[in-house]
């Protein structure tokens, strides 16, 4: 049989690289997309392109869109600070970018129409980022049943399903599985305010959740820090 395509979001942090090795583990020829939306921690990029490399993409492409000109998100906008020491529950953080998944997976659904794929996978997870609207399961069930109303491929008969392997795993077993599938966690970057060699600041919310996450899991954690 041959291999099915797929659309791979890859951000180039410890999440989305697993998701792209279980696509791959699954069959599909992936095809990443990366997205310069004028994020401070710019290193991720290149730890994306790295981790595409590594795991086998068929191709690895990056869309330039600048969110910074709207801010709104710490991670967009250098007036605001990123937290540390992690933030308070039952709230939605400032490092929340607006509207960042509707607008990675419309990128992603257009380019999958294009290359005829109806596989779009994402390192959505709503466990260590309850806070985040745009990564709970309901969110991710109406962007494919939008996705299926709006494109021509699925009007003719060809639906889109969105994947999100991750989606109710905690951070140990996100690592667990990208372990037993072969990835690198060393190429990856997860930290929000990343220097310009990739090292992780250590206190920021991501590269808590990271590191508990390799002390859960029992394992060591390559993450190189400032």
């Amino acid at each position: 049989m041959s291999q099915r395509d797929a659309i791979v979001l890859l951000s180039g942090g410890l999440d989305s690289a697993t998701t792209l090795a279980i696509a791959r583990a699954e069959g599909f020829r992936c095809h990443c997309l990366s997205v310069d939306y004028g994020q401070r921690h710019r290193a991720e990029l290149e730890a994306a392109a790295r981790v595409a490399r590594s795991v086998g993409a068929a191709e690895h492409r990056v869309v330039s869109l600048n969110l910074s000109v709207f801010g709104g998100s710490a991670l967009t906008d250098t007036c605001l600070g990123v937290p540390t020491g992690g933030s308070a529950p039952d709230t939605i953080p400032i490092t929340y970018v607006p509207a960042r998944n509707t607008i990675l997976l419309s990128l992603a659904l257009a380019w999958a129409e294009v290359l005829g794929a109806q596989d779009i996978f994402i390192g959505a997870n709503a466990v260590d980022y309850p806070g985040y609207p745009d990564c709970r399961p309901e969110y991710l069930a109406a962007f494919e049943r939008m996705a299926n109303l709006a494109t021509r491929a699925a009007v003719e008969g060809r639906p889109t399903r969105i994947h999100a392997p991750l989606i109710a795993l905690t951070k140990a077993d996100i690592i667990r599985r990208g372990v037993a599938l072969g990835v690198d966690f060393g190429l990856t970057v997860s930290c929000y305010q990343a220097d310009e060699a990739g090292r992780a600041c250590g206190v920021c919310d991501a590269c808590l959740f990271r590191r508990k996450g390799f002390e859960e899991a029992g394992l060591p954690d390559p993450t190189r820090y400032a």
